[in-house]
């Protein structure tokens, strides 16, 4: 087992270039990919999520493995189903033959996509066989992954009569179909909301152009963290902009309630903390699931009781975060509590801290990166296989060296 110890500065004042947005990337790879245009996608992240999908288009093998890259294993099934002539094996980790894929499978088999399951119903890996997609009409729950309908409609202009996605109950993580939306209009498409829970896609193809990449507001999140942790600290964040396509732009008017400040100027983003948190929070994360890890370790070690709901996604990331979540915050002598079905609380319960054997990872980079600024109030932290950064953040390490963190194996 990898181990790294990290402490932190007593102050803190830098600049920190982030990666681009994984988000981003992946959606515009597949609809560059649909357009069979050539044109440069610039500022592409190097993390793992977009390598392996980089590589997957790049190559198209007989059998494209993944790895843990859940976002490459949605966009990829719906887009090899419309590869006509093509066979593909679609695997990937043991933990994503655990993630399921079923109801994405169901949709595309409506649409008349040929897929096989190779070992457990409803799960990967996938045998797809591309050929012409003649249904146009499709319904499916509106609470299931973002993932799932993004991958729909991006190939929805290949449809032969295009395609509507009709939403049912409560529509989460909204934010991300609407990226979704607006990157495929980018693109070409006319692809819009035909009411509040239907989706409508025309049958008019994709051109290409080329097409630069914003830097990552889920990672600008940890500097958030790191900034409301620190007591003056000062961090600017380049390529971040108030008019961004990703929801989770919103963290800077989540960490407004902590004691964070963000200055907005055309190049660039300033974070400074000016005190004054919130006493208490809540927040249905139902749109930005992704930043809950860091909100969660962040009120906590600043003593503010908080009820996060909206959370049901978390359980079928790369990991069971709300249960990661509580048993490394009871390490770190908190204990939260699953009050109800995606609810995670915390009402300032403690207990005794039991940090000998280091702060777990469970092969999700977000579970690394949030836990990581909880040294600035606990020195030393040990964090347990921190390579799982490199599935969004291939630098997130050497990014708290800049700053001023100290960082041994």
């Amino acid at each position: 087992m990898k181990q790294i110890t990290v402490s932190a500065p007593a102050h803190i004042q830098t600049r920190i270039k982030l990666p681009s947005s994984k988000s981003i990337c992946n959606r515009a790879l597949i609809i560059n990919a649909l357009s069979q245009g050539n044109a440069p996608i610039d500022n592409l992240s190097d993390c793992d999520d977009t390598r392996v999908m980089v590589q997957a288009l790049q190559a198209m093998p007989e059998t494209i493995d993944i790895g843990a890259a859940g976002t490459a294993m949605r966009f990829l099934t719906a887009y090899l189903t419309v590869r006509e002539g093509e066979t593909h094996i679609l695997t990937g980790t043991q933990r994503m033959k655990q993630r399921p894929i079923g109801i994405l499978v169901n949709a595309l088999r409506e649409l008349g996509a040929d897929i096989s399951y190779l070992e457990n119903e409803g799960f990967p890996p996938l045998l797809i066989r591309g050929k012409a997609l003649t249904g146009s009409a499709i319904s499916l729950p509106g609470n299931v992954s973002s993932q799932y309908i993004s991958a729909l409609l991006m190939i929805g202009p290949m449809l032969k009569n295009g395609l509507e996605i009709t939403l049912e109950k409560e529509v989460i993580s909204r934010p991300y179909i609407d990226m979704t939306l607006k990157l495929m209009n980018q693109f070409g498409a006319d692809a819009c909301w035909r009411s509040p829970q239907t989706l409508g896609v025309s049958p008019q193809p994709y051109s290409h152009h080329p097409f630069y990449v914003e830097s990552d507001w889920s990672a600008a999140s940890y500097w958030y963290e790191i900034c409301a942790l620190t007591p003056d600290a000062v961090i600017e964040l380049p390529a971040l902009f108030s008019e961004s396509l990703q929801g989770d732009s919103a963290i800077a008017s989540l960490f407004s309630h902590l004691g964070v400040s963000t200055e907005y100027h055309p190049d660039k983003v300033i974070l400074k903390n000016q005190g004054n948190a919130a006493t208490t929070l809540e927040y249905n994360f139902i749109n930005q699931p992704d930043l809950a890890q860091t909100l969660v370790v962040t009120c906590a070690l600043l003593q503010i009781p908080f009820r996060f709901s909206g959370l049901q996604s978390l359980k079928i990331k790369e990991t069971d975060r709300i249960h990661a979540l509580i048993t490394e915050m009871k390490k770190l002598g908190f204990l939260l509590k699953e009050t109800g079905n995606g609810v995670l609380a915390w009402e300032g319960e403690r207990c005794p801290a039991e940090l000998a054997s280091g702060i777990d990872t469970y092969e999700d980079h977000r579970m690394a990166m949030a836990f990581a600024p909880a040294c600035i109030c606990i020195q030393p932290l040990r964090i347990n296989e921190p390579q799982v950064v490199s599935k969004s953040y291939p630098h997130f390490w050497e990014d708290l060296r800049t700053a001023g963190f100290n960082i041994t194996e």
